[in-house]
């Protein structure tokens, strides 16, 4: 790690920032204050300060302003710096020994506090707000560049879906009608393929029909199986009208299916389970493993790491991503902020 990355991750420049405002202000004003004060001073006026622009930065911006609460965002940011202004005033004015009353010198005192003190809190709150469009900017051309790979991608691989699918209704009549198995099988891969081709053309996709994808992915997958493992999925009762990124879930169940142990004498499974709870979608694959399989990526496809990458630049602050890789057991827990 870069020493410029080791301060940002950090928040040393915070630290910095604040230091050098610190010795700053004390070495131009403590000939200002009474012998022995000047650290104590100046201590409560960057403290004040740095404390009115965290508020403001961290809670007033992203919950009021950010949200389009605009009137009471106001209202607060002025009674937030008037109250904090007046609070310094005070315990200065106790630290020195003197009496203090705010009615006395009302406009002067206003003056030389509160008014500096908007001032300064507007201009961190407009570094913060600097800082949060360039990152939503940069964060926003990543989306248009890695979707146009993924176009691309798309495209040098797609093979013509009507020849694909008339294919596959040829196959379908060629099939023995006694032999219903087979025919509901190649009816669930045609519908995972029409999913892929023409369902996931849109940014997002109802839940319904990604649940029916995952459903319909598994149950080709269980003919494969062997008595070694089981298969098993659960849909919450919650889990509906809403909208997701497409196969976005679909690489995990993959990555269970791909790294399932075989050679363990213990009863191995995979199992998925999707719930709906306080506007949050919790999707939780497990799988048993063998202890030598040291990588979970799967080999070709899109991979963890890429949806990891996925996650961040789709849902920003608005996910939660945790894996678990024991000696016998892997396990992922994602969680998305639906509001």
């Amino acid at each position: 790690m870069s020493t410029a990355g080791f301060i940002q991750r950090y928040y040393l420049h915070h630290l910095i920032g604040w230091g050098l405002l610190f010795f700053g202000w004390h070495f131009f004003r403590y000939q200002d204050y009474p012998a022995g004060k000047g650290w104590y001073i100046t201590f409560i006026k960057v403290a004040d300060l740095a404390l009115m622009v965290y508020v403001t930065n961290y809670l007033l911006i992203p919950r009021l302003l950010y949200k389009k609460r605009y009137v009471l965002f106001a209202l607060l940011f002025a009674v937030l710096v008037f109250s904090f202004s007046i609070g310094k005033m005070y315990i200065e004015a106790g630290l020195m020994n003197i009496s203090f009353d705010i009615w006395d010198r009302f406009k002067v005192r206003v003056y030389d506090n509160v008014i500096p003190h908007f001032l300064l809190v507007s201009t961190g709150a407009a570094m913060k707000l600097l800082a949060d469009h360039a990152r939503a900017q940069r964060r926003l051309g990543e989306m248009a560049r890695e979707k146009a790979e993924t176009e691309l991608n798309f495209l040098k691989s797609q093979i013509n879906p009507h020849f694909l699918f008339n294919s596959l209704n040829t196959i379908y009549f060629l099939i023995d009608r006694q032999n219903a198995e087979a025919r509901t099988t190649l009816l669930q891969m045609s519908d995972l393929l029409r999913y892929q081709l023409y369902d996931c053309n849109s940014s997002t996709i109802e839940i319904e029909k990604e649940v029916l994808y995952l459903r319909h992915y598994i149950r080709l997958q269980e003919l494969r199986k062997d008595n070694q493992y089981e298969v098993g999925i659960e849909v919450g009762e919650q889990v509906k009208g809403f909208r997701i990124t497409p196969l976005l879930l679909i690489p995990f169940v993959e990555n269970a299916f791909k790294h399932i142990s075989h050679y363990s004498h213990e009863k191995n499974f995979i199992r998925v389970q999707l719930q709906r709870q306080n506007g949050a979608l919790s999707f939780i694959v497990e799988n048993t493993k063998d202890d030598q399989q040291r990588s979970t990526e799967p080999r070709g496809g899109i991979g963890l790491a890429n949806v990891k990458r996925r996650l961040e630049l789709l849902y920003p602050g608005r996910h939660s991503l945790q894996i678990h890789n024991d000696a016998h057991l892997f396990k992922v827990e994602l969680n998305l902020h639906l509001s």
